[in-house]
């Protein structure tokens, strides 16, 4: 018999770690749209929200070809990650809290109209916590070298040694992944409550520059909300947030995070250029 070479060595524990996810792969299908899923807990499958449809039924297909009406049980689009309630006995995945290092390889995992699919990438960046565009905490920066098609979207990023530390999606212009820690935390809270607080002020803003930086004209002002309480007029320009200048309205949005739901600020404005000031207690966003 010959003996094996590190390249079949190889070649043989990769496949054996695709095939050890493979059954907890599934594929999802939403109003022309075709995305990947894996089992995270009995009857729920996690998915990348940004492959899922905004309306119109989804349905999951398994891997033993059967396919089941699937019931979105939340969404978070700031950290693009979904949930969906299954009936199916198929068995979760467990995750891995590891973050692989810079340069190892990994495969990802997904599936395509219910058959197992695969790709091979390198782990391009690993690096510390950051804010995605749309305002999610994302607890590691984790970018792969690999080339996926929207169908793998959704699908499990793996180590060589088999262990899931995240969930592949397309960023722009790279392959992200959400790691395991953030789908943790955030798919408790879909499981829950079928959605994520987010911190609400109540104001609609534009940003404008000031003689000596930058503000955020307040355009409107929703009666109901915390900063109309605290006596915020339209018209009104918010110069800092806790002693802090303001550095853009993007950045201020960024800041009603969970954790910002009921705590309170100290806002400083400007009301016909005269300094005026409150104390805002940040309120859960509404649903609509």
């Amino acid at each position: 018999m010959t003996d094996l070479t590190p390249l079949t060595s190889l070649s043989s524990a990769l496949a054996d770690v695709v095939a050890r996810a493979a059954p907890s792969l599934v594929s999802v299908h939403s109003h022309r749209l075709r995305a990947s899923g894996f089992v995270w807990k009995p009857g729920l499958i996690v998915t990348a929200d940004e492959a899922l449809a905004d309306d119109g039924d989804v349905e999951v297909k398994l891997p033993d070809g059967s396919t089941k009406p699937a019931k979105i049980a939340g969404r978070d689009h700031t950290t693009d990650i979904a949930l969906l309630r299954v009936e199916t006995d198929i068995t979760p995945i467990a995750l891995s809290s590891t973050v692989p290092a810079l340069g190892s390889l990994a495969v990802v995992v997904a599936a395509d109209r219910g058959a197992a699919t695969a790709a091979l990438g390198m782990v391009s960046l690993a690096g510390a916590p950051w804010r995605s565009l749309r305002g999610g905490e994302i607890d590691a920066r984790v970018e792969l070298d690999v080339r996926l098609r929207h169908s793998q979207q959704g699908g499990l990023a793996l180590d060589t040694s088999g262990q899931p530390f995240g969930m592949a999606v397309l960023g722009p212009r790279r392959v992200l992944v959400i790691p395991t820690a953030t789908i943790a935390r955030v798919a408790v809270q879909l499981e829950a409550r079928g959605r994520i607080a987010r911190g609400y002020l109540g104001l609609g803003l534009q940003p404008v520059r000031l003689d000596d930086g930058v503000g955020a004209m307040v355009m409107n002002v929703d009666n109901a909300g915390p900063s109309a309480a605290a006596g915020i007029r339209q018209g009104d320009v918010i110069v800092a947030v806790n002693a802090e200048k303001l550095s853009g309205v993007r950045a201020l949005a960024r800041t009603l995070g969970p954790q910002s739901v009921g705590s309170t600020v100290d806002i400083a404005a400007r009301r016909g250029g005269e300094p005026v000031s409150f104390k805002v207690t940040i309120a859960e966003r509404p649903e609509a």
